[in-house]
C-alpha cells in the first residue's frame, strides 16, 4: 500500500497556504474568537482588583464591565455588594447618568441598612445636581422660558431625603450647602423668567411667575426683585390696588430697596441733572 506523500513533497506555494490556514484556525480558537473573554476563570477578587485599577486610570467603561461581570458571576458576598455600590459612580463618570441613578435606586432597595447607604443617597443628589450644572446654564442664550429645572428640583429632594434619614451623615453638611444653593438658583430662575415676561409686555405672566417665586422660595435673596416685578407688572396693567399692595409689602420688607431708586432714576427727565 502506497503511503501518503510527505509534507515536504508538496509544492512550496501549497505548503505556505497550509501554514497560513493553520495559523488562521489557531487564531480563531483563541483571541480571535468573538466569544473570547479574557476574564474567563477570574476570581471575584481578581475582577474587583482589575475594576479598581481601571478606575484609577479613569478607564470607566472598562471598570463598569469588570464590575458587571463580578456581580453576574458572584452575586453573593462582599465583592458583589461592593460592586453594586461602586457601579453608580462608575456609570456617572462614564456619562451614563440614567444608569447611575437606576443603580443607586437598586442598591438602596437591596441594601437599605448598609452602613454606607447614606453615600448612595448623597450620590443620587450629586448626579442630579450636576445634570444641569446647578442651573448656571440659564445664563446662556437659550430662551429662559424653555429651561427645565427638573434635575435641580430632584437633586434638592435627594439631598433632603439624605438629611431626613441620616441627619448625622458625614455628607449632611455638604448636602445642606448644596440645598441652599439650589433654592437660590431655582428662585433666580423663576425671577429671571418673570423679568423676561415683564420686558416683553406679558405682564400677567410676569406677575404670576414672580408671585410663585415669592411663595415657593420666601427666603431667597431674589425675592426683593420678585416683589418689584409684581409691582411693575400691576402698574403696567393699571391694577392700582394690587400695585399698591405690592409696593407696601416691598417697602415693608426692603425699606431701602434699590429697585425703586433705579426706577426713579430711569423716569427722571434727561435735562434734570440734580
Amino acid at each position: 500500500m502506497r503511503s501518503l506523500p510527505a509534507f515536504q513533497s508538496f509544492p512550496v506555494l501549497f505548503r505556505i497556504l497550509l501554514i497560513a490556514l493553520a495559523a488562521f484556525l489557531a487564531g480563531c480558537g483563541s483571541t480571535g474568537d468573538s466569544n473570547y473573554d479574557e476574564t474567563s476563570g477570574w476570581s471575584a477578587g481578581k475582577l474587583y482588583e482589575e475594576a479598581k485599577d481601571a478606575q484609577s486610570e479613569n478607564a470607566w467603561d472598562k471598570a463598569s464591565k469588570y464590575l458587571e461581570k463580578l456581580e453576574a458571576r458572584f452575586p453573593y458576598g462582599r465583592y458583589a455588594q461592593q460592586a453594586q455600590m461602586e457601579l453608580p459612580y462608575v456609570y456617572w463618570k462614564s456619562g451614563e447618568n440614567g444608569s447611575a441613578l437606576a443603580a443607586c435606586d437598586r442598591f438602596i432597595k437591596l441594601h437599605p441598612t448598609h452602613p454606607a447607604v447614606d453615600y448612595v443617597y448623597y450620590l443620587k443628589g450629586l448626579i442630579n445636581f450636576n445634570e444641569d450644572l446647578g442651573l448656571t446654564g440659564y445664563f446662556s442664550s437659550q430662551d429662559p422660558t424653555e429651561r427645565d429645572p427638573k434635575a435641580a428640583k430632584q437633586a434638592f429632594d435627594d439631598f433632603k431625603e439624605l438629611l431626613t434619614r441620616f441627619p448625622n451623615s458625614k455628607y449632611a453638611e455638604d448636602a445642606r450647602l448644596r440645598m441652599n444653593y439650589l433654592v437660590n438658583a431655582l428662585a433666580s430662575l423663576e425671577v429671571h423668567v418673570a423679568r423676561y415676561y415683564l420686558k416683553r409686555g406679558a405682564y400677567i405672566a410676569a406677575a404670576n411667575r414672580a408671585q410663585y417665586a415669592i411663595k415657593t422660595y420666601p427666603q431667597a435673596p431674589v425675592v426683593e426683585e420678585a416683589m418689584f416685578i409684581m409691582y411693575s407688572a400691576y402698574d403696567s396693567l393699571g391694577m392700582t390696588d394690587l400695585r399698591d399692595d405690592a409696593q407696601r409689602v416691598l417697602k415693608q420688607n426692603f425699606p431701602n430697596s434699590r429697585f425703586f431708586a433705579d426706577a426713579q432714576e430711569q423716569k427722571a427727565p434727561w435735562w434734570k441733572l440734580w
